[in-house]
Order: C-alpha cells, then structure tokens, then sequence
C-alpha cells in the first residue's frame, strides 16, 4: 500500500517573502523572519527566500521590490508573503506594489489581515462573515 501524501517529502507552493524594516532591531527582524516561515509551514507552503527592503526613500522601486518582481517571473511561482500590508510600503507604494505583484501573475499573502473598523461613531459593530449561517437547535 502506498503511504498518503501527508507522508510524503512533497513540495508545497513556492513564495518570497518582502519585509520592509527601515530602523528595526535583529532581533525584530528575526522574529519576522520567523513568523512568515511559521505561517508557510503550517499553510504548507514553501517559502524560497525573504527580500528586506531597508531604504525608506526608494519608492515603489526599491532594489528589494525590483529583485521580487524578478524572482515571480521564474516557473511556478505562487506569490509573495508579507506580515501585513504595511510592509509593503506607504498606503500609496503599498497599492501601486501590491498591484505590481498581481500583475506578475502572483498572489499576496499577508500573515495579518487588514483589520475593519469594528467600532463606529455610533458605537461597536457586530459584522457576520456572509458566509456564515445560524444553526438553531432542533427542539427550540
């Protein structure tokens, strides 16, 4: 009988990682290191290496961005992963790089999501994932 996949030494999707850390300690750097390797392993993804982008007057076209964008054109590529999307830059570099990788046929992958507003003017929202359906019991 042939073992099953889960026993197996395969593979999973290959991805880079960005980092933008502009005055970060090692050991922050470390620890983000860290926890995008934490998030491929358990999403069983292969994460191929890490670009830091340590200049933060370089715009969207750093030399850490630019060496992304080239690895994405290599054969069987999935995408790119990011603690979130602050690191890939400013609001404005961040949308222009985010649709930069797109375009280069990958995904984005943030380890944290955008947060929504959950509190308002008029004071704390419950939002329901439109997904997501209530189950009563039985016998009420």
């Amino acid at each position: 009988m042939e073992p099953l996949t889960e026993h197996r030494q395969v593979s999973g999707p290959v991805v880079y990682g960005f980092l933008r850390l502009v005055r970060v300690s090692a050991a922050r750097q470390a620890a983000l290191t860290a926890s995008l390797a934490e998030y491929c392993r358990s999403h069983e993804l292969q994460l191929s290496a890490v670009f830091i982008d340590r200049d933060a007057s370089s715009g969207a076209s750093s030399a850490a961005f630019t060496g992304l964008l080239d690895v994405l054109a290599l054969p069987d590529v999935y995408g790119v992963i990011a603690p979130a999307m602050s690191h890939l830059g400013p609001k404005a570099i961040a949308g222009e790089r985010g649709r930069r990788i797109e375009a280069a046929g990958s995904r984005l992958l943030l380890v944290r999501r955008p947060a929504h507003p959950s509190v308002t003017r008029s004071g704390p929202v419950r939002r329901r994932s439109p997904g997501s359906t209530r189950v009563l019991d039985t016998e009420t």
